[in-house]
């Protein structure tokens, strides 16, 4: 399985990771706010299609090392919120949601779990993101978000949240450059 996202269209990035499961376990950390807090943001997720959402993002929070904020970022120290619509959602196998504060420009990601023996392999795509900037920062962010998913199901604490994001974009921004 690639450690990185995959760039599938211009505008779309897919990812991949092997999760312990069971399926419904997994599930419960895509939609209850408290356990998806751990790994992405906290905030009310009505889990059917048109549902309102509010991702709440707090990275002191998350269950990865504590570590400063880099002064790049200090606008996010106290955290930041995003509304969202729920575009798909199959309990215990598909969730789809709205991103982006602009309506005019909103992405979508969807997620969908699919149960391989005693694991749960989750496929993040990350669809009509707006431009490469969008591109990158979702990129880093999704690529670090979900390492901190894997460690906290596995019962380990993930490296920091800023310093594993920011090697991360680099990493992508460099594969882009690469594929242009």
């Amino acid at each position: 399985m690639e450690k990185y996202g995959t760039l599938i269209a211009p505008n779309t990035i897919r990812f991949e990771r092997s999760l312990p499961g069971p399926i419904e376990r997994v599930w419960s950390y895509l939609i209850d706010p408290e356990k998806r807090a751990k790994w992405l943001a906290s905030g009310p997720l009505e889990p059917r299609v048109g549902g309102a959402a509010r991702l709440t993002w707090l990275h002191s929070d998350l269950d990865a090392a504590s570590e400063p904020i880099p002064e790049a970022f200090k606008r996010y120290e106290k955290g930041h919120s995003m509304d969202a619509t729920v575009t798909r959602c199959e309990a215990p196998r598909l969730l789809g949601f709205t991103w982006g504060a602009d309506p005019e420009r909103l992405s979508e990601v969807v997620i969908e779990l699919s149960e391989r023996g005693n694991d749960v392999l989750l496929v993040l795509t990350h669809e009509r993101l707006p431009n490469r900037n969008d591109l990158l920062g979702v990129s880093g962010g999704w690529h670090t978000h979900l390492d901190i998913l894997v460690e906290h199901l596995n019962g380990r604490t993930a490296p920091g949240f800023w310093s594993s994001h920011v090697a991360a974009r680099s990493v992508y921004e460099e594969r882009m450059k690469a594929s242009e």
